[in-house]
């Protein structure tokens, strides 16, 4: 639960420094949470939904925000030439539309104005912008790269593996709760643990496209990505499928 908003003279205080303190004391456990969006991407988006907050924003506002800041690097990146400018745009839009992503639910939460249309809302996003960042890589390579066709498999596959990802997490999370487990697909572990997820955070592919206009860089860090991340989905499958079991007796 958030915690209560300070009341000054019988209206909320919609100060940005009221809202800051009332995220601040009502966060998520940061245990097994990738590293950069632990530590970057949830502040940054802290003082995103403070300042929703303090001029009225809706969190659909936020999320629709989110979308269009994606969209927009994703554009970039297939039509513009490829240089340092268009990757480093690119790879900014696209940190910043997930900065925006983590702040809806803080700003709805901190108003109060959460609930299944919000929380749908978001998983769409989500769930359109996730194999639309690799498709978008995809069409940029064979546009713009002097790569052999090979190499447009990787994008493909990224885009299963984080397809397939995403629906294990969303629906292991509505299936655990179904069987009576209110917390959901549990995350364990501290400090060390966030550092080795890294390679998993969104922000980690966010940011490989600052590489963009080094192709053969950016596609040995694009697909050690891949590869962490095919290793890692397969592991949490495992998990989740075991567990499921179990709750189900």
């Amino acid at each position: 639960m958030t915690a209560p908003i300070t009341i000054v003279g019988g209206l909320p205080d919609r100060s940005i420094a009221s809202a800051l303190a009332a995220l601040e004391s009502a966060q998520k456990p940061g245990g097994g949470i990738p590293a950069y969006t632990r530590w970057v991407n949830r502040r940054a988006a802290r003082v995103v939904a403070a300042a929703g907050y303090a001029i009225g924003a809706s969190a659909d506002a936020v999320t629709f925000t989110s979308a269009g800041l994606s969209a927009a690097g994703l554009v970039v990146l297939i039509t513009a030439p490829v240089t340092v400018w268009s990757g480093l745009t690119a790879a900014l839009l696209l940190a910043l539309g997930y900065v925006f992503d983590s702040a809806d639910g803080q700003l709805a939460r901190l108003s109060r104005t959460g609930g299944p249309a919000g929380e749908w809302l978001d998983h769409v996003v989500d769930a359109i912008r996730t194999p639309a960042i690799h498709l978008a890589v995809l069409v940029a390579l064979w546009r713009h790269a002097e790569i052999g066709t090979a190499w447009l498999w990787l994008p493909i596959a990224y885009t299963v593996v984080s397809v397939g990802q995403f629906m294990s997490q969303i629906l292991a999370e509505q299936l655990a709760r179904g069987l009576g487990s209110d917390a959901g697909i549990p995350r364990g572990g501290g400090t060390l643990r966030s550092i080795a997820l890294l390679p998993t955070d969104m922000g980690a592919l966010c940011w490989v496209f600052a590489l963009w206009a080094w192709t053969p860089a950016f596609l040995v860090g694009y697909g050690l990505l891949f590869a962490v991340n095919l290793l890692h989905t397969g592991a949490s499958m495992v998990r989740k499928h075991q567990r499921l079991r179990r709750l189900a007796g």
